[in-house]
């Protein structure tokens, strides 16, 4: 087994990790800050809800860990950018993950020009504006990884997902394509396919009676999902991911 490579704070700046799509407490990317901030780093969390951003912040400070909310939208190279220019001020760089999507649904036909555009545009244009500021950070940093939530729809197209699966499949060839850039620069970029439901507040809300009929660790855990980020960060560079796929015991594929 090789030993993850251990970086050491730089000028004893804290150790930061940025997670851009955080909205629910009961979600993937408030369980990221969790985890990350576990192992003590100072998160930054980025969504477009100040008070869910503000909550969570209060959550893990109160469980003696560090965080800071810095809102913007991922589509927005202005407040990307203002986003990156704080936290170079907080400290280094040393993990950043890209969580956010736009999960449009709709038949071919009833789907608008606008929606298409919509998903592509947080999906995957996000994606690369947020990869843009994250790796000029990373980059100076000297070593780092970049990571990004992925779908069932990364790797295969059905309705009604004509928009959400495009515009996975992009936002996966562009981390291939970021990967093959950065990796021999020492930054690990790899994309986590999440093959089935998460067990958070969307899907709750949205659909309890699939939440019933999956059954006990029939929805993917956010906390466990969470610990697969984790692991991809810790990886020691002689044997680097840059795919990886979760799903539950009994999902089909």
């Amino acid at each position: 087994m090789v030993a993850p490579i251990e970086h050491k704070q730089q000028n004893d700046r804290p150790r930061v990790a940025w997670i851009a799509g955080v909205g629910a407490s009961a979600g993937l990317g408030a369980a990221l800050a969790r985890r990350f901030s576990s192992e003590g780093l100072t998160v930054a969390v980025t969504g477009r809800s100040r008070d869910r951003l503000a909550a969570l912040v209060d959550e893990i400070r109160s469980a003696g860990g560090h965080a800071i909310a810095l809102a913007g939208d991922v589509t927005s190279e202005s407040d990307l950018a203002a986003v990156a220019r704080q936290l170079a001020e907080t400290g280094t760089l040393e993990a950043a993950i890209f969580n956010a999507a736009g999960a449009t649904r709709a038949p071919t036909l009833e789907l608008t020009a606008d929606q298409f555009e919509a998903a592509w545009r947080v999906t995957t244009f996000g994606g690369f504006l947020f990869a843009r500021a994250a790796l000029q950070l990373l980059l100076e940093s000297g070593h780092g990884s970049l990571l990004f939530t992925g779908a069932t729809a990364s790797l295969r197209g059905r309705p009604p997902f004509a928009a959400f699966a495009s515009a996975k499949a992009g936002l996966r060839s562009l981390t291939q394509s970021l990967a093959r850039e950065f990796g021999p620069r020492n930054i690990h970029v790899a994309h986590v396919v999440v093959d089935g439901g998460i067990d958070g507040e969307r899907l709750r809300t949205a659909s309890p009676q699939r939440v019933a009929e999956r059954g006990a660790d029939g929805l993917l855990n956010p906390a466990d999902i969470a610990h697969a980020y984790w692991h991809l960060h810790q990886q020691g560079r002689s044997a680097w991911s840059q795919e990886i796929d979760l799903r539950p015991f009994n999902e089909a594929f």
